[in-house]
């Protein structure tokens, strides 16, 4: 039976602490802990595919923008971000000032996950793009986002908070991906893009030298647009 999470229906819940998840406002705060509760596991594997996106250049941004504008920027930045990951059924795990980490395939289930987050990483340069132009059309500011997938650790790793949140080499070569990533692209690990190969098509091949990883990693480019 679906739990309301919204409505006179929700008030309830509420009383007990349950209610929208910040991660995904489609769903309550018992998903996030649904592999503690249900699962009955401080810790599980499981199949998942991670994006990562930041703003590019968000250091000589900083340099040149006064506290409040910036804090304007990186505010849409993680709205519209957001909103992207939310559409495809994805979370936003951590949000990180200029950047954000999203998982998808826990704890909403999709068989088609690497594809969910490929769209979310173009619905994030478009909405993002749309946004960021209006700020400073003579300037735009651009996004990177990288995206592989993979098994990954999902649990509590602190005795200090009870957030949840993913870890292992599938979530270290996301976020080398998305570090190679240029304004406006969308780098994908060849295991995502083999998982979805409709949206990928005509994308551009390329070989990657990253950080931490002994052999070259083959990655396909989407650009925004």
């Amino acid at each position: 039976m679906p739990i309301p999470i919204g409505g006179p229906l929700s008030l309830p819940l509420r009383a007990f602490g349950i209610t929208r998840s910040k991660m995904n406002p489609d769903i309550c705060t018992i998903c996030e802990r649904s592999f503690q509760y249900v699962k009955k596991k401080r810790h599980i594997t499981s199949g998942a595919t991670i994006l990562f996106a930041d703003i590019r250049d968000y250091t000589g941004l900083s340099e040149r923008t006064d506290a409040a504008e910036l804090g304007r920027i990186v505010s849409l930045f993680q709205t519209r971000a957001a909103e992207a990951i939310w559409a495809n059924d994805g979370i936003v795990n951590k949000q990180m000032g200029d950047g954000l980490m999203a998982i998808f395939n826990f704890p909403i289930r999709r068989q088609d996950h690497a594809a969910a987050a490929i769209q979310a990483g173009r619905d994030i340069q478009r909405f993002c793009g749309e946004a960021l132009a209006e700020i400073d059309p003579g300037q735009p500011l651009g996004i990177g986002v990288g995206i592989h997938t993979g098994d990954v650790q999902i649990g509590e790793f602190s005795s200090f908070h009870s957030d949840f949140t993913a870890i292992g080499g599938v979530v270290n070569q996301a976020a080398r991906l998305e570090s190679q990533a240029a304004a406006g692209e969308i780098v994908v690990s060849a295991e995502a893009a083999r998982q979805a190969p409709a949206l990928v098509a005509g994308s551009e091949p390329r070989m990657l030298s990253l950080k931490g990883i002994a052999q070259p990693v083959e990655a396909r480019v989407l650009r925004a647009g």
